[in-house]
C-alpha cells in the first residue's frame, strides 16, 4: 500500500538507435552526441541542439531494417514496469511528460492522494518534493558520474544519488534503497553505501587538496566556438600567447595555463568548441591576469570570427 520512486536521469525510450547487420547508430547531424529514440513520437532528438529528425525504417547505412533502441530511458523504464505490475498506476515524471499545462500539477495530485503507484523519472522528481509515502526507491543506471572530464562528476553523482534516496522514509515510515550499477564495488559507491555522503566528501576533499584542485584553487575557463575548429584554435592560441606576455608582465606566481584543448564535446549546435583553463593558488592573482586578459581579448581579430566567453568559477568544464 505505499509507493515507490524508480529514478532514471536519462529522458527518451532509449539513448540511441542501432543497426543491428552494420552497428549504424543515430548521431546528430549538429554535434558529437548521438540521437535519443523518444518512442512516444517515433522520432530522434538531440538534448544538447533541439535537432529533431524522424525515426528512419530503413538503415541509413547498410539500408537493412533491423534497427533496434539500445539502453534505456525514462519512457522504456515505464514501459517495462507497466507490463510487470499492470495493476499498479506508473506515473512517468520527466521534461517530455510534463510540457502540456496542469500536467505537473496532476501528477502531483494523483501522488498526494496516497495511492500505491510507481513513480518513474528524471532529477525532477529528485528535487524539492516531499512524498511522504514513498518507502522503496531505485536508482538505475547509477554509473554515469564514474567515468567524465570533470572532476565534479563523481561529487554530483553522489549530490544526487543521497538527494533521491532522501525521498524514501520520509514520515515516519522505513525506507529501503536500491542502486543499481555495472560497478557495484566501485568505491565511490561503496563509501557512499557504507559510510554516508560526509565520508565520501572528506575523501574528495583530500584528493582535491593533493591535486591542487578547487576549493584549493581558483579557476577560470575560457571557451570559444566557431563554424570552423581553426576559428576557435585561432583565438584561443592568440589569447594563450597574451596570457603569457601578462603573467610575465605582472610577474603573477601560482597562475597556470592549461591548454588551449578541444572541448570534450567539441562540436555542439553546429559550431566547434574548444577551450582554455586558468588556474591560480589565489583569487586575487587570478583577476589580476583576468582583468587586462579580457579588455586584451575584445580587440582581437581572430575574436572577431568566433564567440568567447570567460567563466570565473566553472560550474562544469564541458
Amino acid at each position: 500500500g505505499q509507493q515507490v520512486l524508480v529514478f532514471l536521469n536519462r529522458r527518451g525510450f532509449a539513448p540511441v538507435l542501432m543497426c543491428n547487420d552494420c552497428g549504424w547508430m543515430s548521431q546528430c547531424s549538429e554535434c558529437d552526441a548521438r540521437l535519443t529514440f523518444h518512442q512516444r513520437y517515433n522520432e530522434l532528438r538531440c538534448h544538447h541542439c533541439g535537432h529533431t529528425e524522424a525515426r528512419p525504417h530503413n538503415c541509413p547505412s547498410c539500408n537493412k531494417v533491423d534497427l533496434r533502441p539500445i539502453g534505456a530511458g525514462t519512457e522504456r523504464a515505464e514501459e517495462r514496469l507497466q507490463i510487470l505490475f499492470p495493476d499498479t498506476p506508473v506515473l512517468r515524471i520527466d521534461r517530455d511528460s510534463t510540457t502540456r499545462k496542469g500536467s505537473m500539477d496532476a501528477l502531483l495530485t494523483t501522488i498526494g492522494s496516497g495511492e500505491p503507484c510507481i513513480m518513474v523519472g528524471t532529477q525532477m522528481l529528485a528535487k524539492g518534493h516531499h512524498f511522504p509515502r514513498v518507502t522503496l526507491v531505485a536508482i538505475l543506471n547509477a554509473d554515469g558520474g564514474l567515468f567524465s572530464a570533470d572532476f565534479r562528476a563523481s561529487e554530483r553523482m553522489a549530490q544526487l544519488i543521497m538527494q533521491v534516496a532522501g525521498r524514501a522514509g520520509r514520515a515516519g515510515e522505513p525506507g529501503r534503497v536500491i542502486i543499481q550499477s555495472q560497478l557495484a564495488d566501485h568505491p565511490l559507491l561503496v563509501q557512499l553505501s557504507e559510510q554516508g555522503y560526509f565520508a565520501f566528501a572528506e575523501q574528495a576533499l583530500s584528493e582535491r587538496r593533493a591535486t591542487g584542485l578547487p576549493p584549493f584553487s581558483h579557476l577560470a575557463l575560457l571557451r570559444a566556438d566557431a563554424l570552423k575548429a581553426e576559428y576557435a584554435d585561432i583565438f584561443l592560441e592568440d589569447a594563450y600567447s597574451i596570457a603569457e606576455q601578462l603573467l610575465e608582465q605582472l610577474k603573477l606566481e601560482g597562475v597556470e595555463l592549461l591548454g588551449p584543448i578541444t572541448s570534450p564535446m567539441e562540436r555542439r549546435a553546429g559550431r566547434y568548441r574548444a577551450q582554455l583553463l586558468v588556474q591560480a593558488s589565489s583569487r586575487a592573482q587570478l583577476h589580476r591576469l583576468l582583468t587586462p586578459l579580457s579588455s586584451n581579448l575584445e580587440s582581437l581579430a581572430s575574436a572577431r570570427q568566433s564567440r568567447w566567453s570567460l567563466d570565473v568559477d566553472p560550474i562544469d568544464l564541458f
